[in-house]
């Protein structure tokens, strides 16, 4: 079984499409957790050692980058600490039955709330960490709502708690209240844009501007 595609690779970084249900690191449990992990493959695979940039939920599928060398790594790291990378994601989501707000198609949305996360799931609370979001509502298919979305801060479960409290659980994501089953595995939240055209060097390590791949 494969748990990812190589999107880019060169001498400082591979970027991959990482499958659902499969970790970006170890977890919290170690080795104990029994679930496969992207990174620990990558290198039985590649047969070098990688350094993580930054990571997608185990049920999100999508681009991640891994650094190839410490230069590589430190660079990347403070591309996103510096918030000079942006990642889009595409979410499909069905509304609840209760869901008061109404969304239109053609429209962007900027949400902001505060954000603590709990053992398994994000939640609200004063004390929170800023929580900031752009939504676009690209289309609506046959009850399916499409989204695309920037996460401006890189909160726990950030979008996928948004879009639940807007009314909107992604398809599949029961942890935030969906009914609603993916016909792939793990949630219908995928990471399909990196634009790099904001970091500082990025055409040193020989990465473009924008990397895209299809949605879904």
């Amino acid at each position: 079984m494969s748990f990812y595609d190589i999107v880019l690779e060169n001498e400082h970084f591979v970027i991959v499409d990482k499958k659902a249900m499969v970790l970006s690191v170890p977890g919290r449990m170690g080795e104990d957790d029994g679930r496969p992990v992207l990174g620990k493959i990558l290198e039985s695979d590649l047969k070098i050692t990688i350094y993580p940039v930054h990571r997608l939920d185990f049920e999100v599928q999508g681009l991640i980058m891994y650094a190839k060398t410490p230069a590589a790594h430190k660079a990347g790291n403070a591309w996103f600490e510096k918030k000079e990378v942006h990642k889009t994601y595409a979410a499909l989501t069905k509304p609840l039955p209760d869901a008061r707000e109404t969304f239109k198609v053609g429209e962007s949305y900027n949400w902001k709330c505060k954000l603590l996360r709990g053992k398994k799931r994000a939640y609200e609370a004063p004390h929170g960490k800023e929580s900031l979001t752009t939504a676009f509502l690209a289309s609506v298919e046959n009850g399916v709502f499409h989204w695309e979305m920037n996460p401006i801060t890189g909160r726990s479960h950030q979008l996928r708690y948004e879009l639940f409290r807007h009314g909107h659980p992604i398809i599949g994501d029961v942890l935030y209240s969906s009914s609603e089953e993916f016909s792939e595995k793990g949630i219908a939240l995928r990471a399909f844009k990196i634009d790099f055209s904001k970091a500082p060097r990025a055409s040193e390590f020989l990465l473009p501007e924008i990397l895209e791949i299809k949605k879904f």
